[in-house]
């Protein structure tokens, strides 16, 4: 069993508002569960009278009430969750009009606004108004390229307020990357920076902006915000729509009005990765988001009204819907936009004691980084306000647990996570009421039926297997677009098992209910027959300190497949035979055989999507010499050259 970092307090636990929800569903129910697996065993068997519990306990207002929780249909995906039920998702998270701080939006050069409850309101209101005017309406497009501003916030609660469309990228997604998106979905309104900045640098938008107003002809109204280019015009940019500076386009002011729109309404449009084609546009509901971004904030991040939550994320990464539904709670949404490591990397620790953030996002890659670099923030900062710290976007290592814990905090919640664009939401998250073991993911989210079965779709316990969930659930997306009759969405999600979501992910469930996410199905190794999730493999290597950060895939050869492993190693260090000894010698200690690589070759730099994620397909794909389809998917395509011709992968 895995070692126990922390457990809260009975008196810790007492004061969650997962233990409140939980003594709520006892008195409510009369019932007598008294531990979170009760719970949420109940959560299951109950889906109804669950998520009817977390309508009651957080208020949550419908304009016109549902006939039902829930109509079960065959098999999944047909399911109708409280229909009949009208409501609007701004107008939810916009529910108070005081000087709370809503959102703080803070740049890498150290400019800082926020904007209170009523503050924020006021400009959602005007950029309404504004939007309305320019003929935006139920079921319309609003799209973005943006930063991570407050400006964006505003502009998707002016959008969603309306029962318009939001739909977002981050502005160093490249022309194609944009195109391939925002083209399928034909938005009416464009949101877009002048230029952005990042790693100190300024980097202007002009020239490929007017590359992507060639090639959307459904746009009717261009709206440049100059963050970054103070000095941007609107004759800059040729485009048949017409152009407003942001300042110029709205006033601020007033109420904002709220249109209601039914429970399943589309609310966002948010897009796969793109790394093995054109991206799925994934259209997620308006009441599925908001219902279960309150279990996940309010009882799973155990967030309430004066807590203030960070994550860092660009506006194109799923994490970005996620932040900013914390308004529902009435707590303070922190945004960040730049390089978390300019000028140094103790950047955003510096924000957990100047913005008294309770929860801090992030990723594995972030911990790493900061534990090569030496940080010891428990030494250097005070952290008085800190009692989470998530994690999402690829498994944390055991050893990033060691340094949280040995250099951060040690009183504190460590939550990794995992979940996915394609329901704006986690399967395995994070809990207030459970211990942290050492290199697992703390338990099942609520009313989520996940299971870990083999092949033939039996539930393995202790073993890897297909993460699946066995149930219908309010987050699962209500189509993708141009899919009328839901053949694409049923081929990506319940093909593999008929009636069942598969997530792709290759997991193992513990017996004392916690989890390990082994990597991603598809890029799943195959050795002689033996399944080896790559994750397995980086936990790993990446204990050496000589190693910042590697990937493996499986290559064809001699009629099977062999593992590779590339690495990129800290400055100053060469990959010797003893270096590649050492690397095989941890990964044989600490799995099996089937799991030391091959092959082991040094690599400058390892290809990413813009939210950060390897990307073992693509590499895979060129070692192999076939093509990757969508490079603009990714942070740094030149990564990929390295690999398109090794001479050490010919013997």
């Amino acid at each position: 069993m895995s070692d126990i970092l922390w457990q809260p307090s009975p008196e810790r636990i007492r004061h969650t508002r997962m233990d409140q929800f939980r003594r709520f569903i006892n008195h409510r129910h009369s019932l007598q569960l008294s531990d979170y697996p009760a719970l949420h065993q109940w959560s299951i068997d109950q889906r109804p009278d669950f998520w009817q519990a977390i309508v009651a306990f957080f208020d949550v207002q419908f304009r016109s009430p549902p006939t039902a929780a829930l109509i079960e249909g065959t098999e999944m995906p047909s399911a109708q969750w409280f229909p009949g039920a009208t409501l609007n998702f701004a107008e939810h998270l916009l529910r108070r009009r005081d000087d709370h701080p809503a959102v703080v939006a803070i740049s890498e050069d150290g400019q800082r606004e926020q904007l209170t409850y009523a503050e924020l309101a006021a400009h959602v209101a005007g950029l309404q108004q504004s939007l309305r005017a320019a003929g935006v309406g139920i079921g319309d497009r609003v799209a973005a390229c943006m930063p991570n501003t407050w400006q964006t916030l505003v502009g998707m609660l002016a959008t969603t307020s309306l029962g318009a469309i939001w739909s977002c990228s981050s502005p160093d997604f490249g022309t194609q990357g944009v195109i391939d998106r925002f083209g399928q979905i034909e938005p009416k309104v464009l949101i877009t920076c002048a230029g952005y900045r990042y790693a100190g640098k300024s980097i202007d938008q002009s020239a490929k902006l007017n590359e992507i107003l060639e090639r959307l002809p459904s746009l009717q109204q261009l709206i440049i915000v100059p963050y970054a280019r103070p000095e941007a015009q609107v004759g800059d940019y040729t485009t048949q729509a017409r152009i407003a500076l942001w300042d110029d386009f709205y006033l601020a002011g007033g109420e904002p009005e709220f249109v209601a729109v039914p429970f399943d309404h589309p609310l966002y449009i948010l897009y796969s990765s793109g790394t093995t084609g054109v991206p799925k546009c994934i259209i997620h509901g308006t009441g599925g988001v908001l219902l279960t971004h309150l279990k996940e904030h309010g009882l799973h991040a155990d967030l309430g009204r004066e807590d203030c939550l960070f994550y860092y994320t660009t506006c194109g990464w799923m994490m970005w819907n996620w932040l900013v539904s914390v308004l529902a709670l009435g707590a303070t949404a922190v945004l960040y936009d730049g390089s978390p490591f300019h000028p140094g990397p103790e950047r955003l620790i510096d924000l957990i004691d100047a913005e008294k953030i309770s929860v801090f996002g992030t990723s594995p890659k972030f911990l790493a980084t900061l534990e090569k670099a030496g940080l010891q923030p428990r030494l250097s900062h005070d952290l008085g306000s800190l009692k989470g710290l998530i994690s999402t976007g690829s498994p944390l290592s055991p050893q990033s647990y060691d340094y949280v814990y040995r250099e951060i905090k040690g009183e504190l919640c460590l939550s990794s996570m995992s979940g996915g664009t394609d329901i704006v939401s986690c399967f395995v998250i994070g809990n207030p009421v459970l211990p942290v073991r050492r290199g697992e993911m703390q338990c099942k989210s609520l009313a989520m039926a996940i299971e870990v079965w083999d092949d033939q779709g039996r539930p393995l316990v202790g073993e890897k297997g297909e993460l699946v969930c066995t149930r219908h659930f309010p987050a699962m997306p209500i189509g993708l677009w141009n899919d009328p009759q839901q053949t694409h969405l049923r081929a990506s999600y319940f093909s593999q098992f008929p009636g069942v979501w598969a997530q792709g992910d290759y997991a193992e469930q513990r017996a004392n209910g916690s989890l390990l996410i082994h990597g991603r199905s598809d890029a799943v190794l195959n050795p002689g027959g033996v399944r080896i999730g790559t994750a397995e493999i980086y936990r790993q290597v990446e204990k050496l300190p000589q190693v910042l950060e590697s990937l493996a895939i499986g290559q064809r050869w001699q009629d099977d497949v062999r593992v590779v492993l590339f690495v990129r190693l800290d400055d100053g260090i060469e990959l010797d035979e003893a270096l590649q000894q050492q690397i095989r010698q941890v990964i044989r200690a600490n799995t099996t055989p089937r799991h030391v690589p091959a092959k082991i070759l040094a690599v400058t730099d390892i290809p990413r999507t813009i939210s950060g994620k390897i990307v073992e397909l693509a590499v895979r794909n060129v070692v192999h010499g076939e093509p990757v389809k969508n490079t603009d998917a990714l942070a740094n395509p030149q990564a990929l050259e390295q690999f398109r011709s090794r001479a050490e992968l010919d013997y």
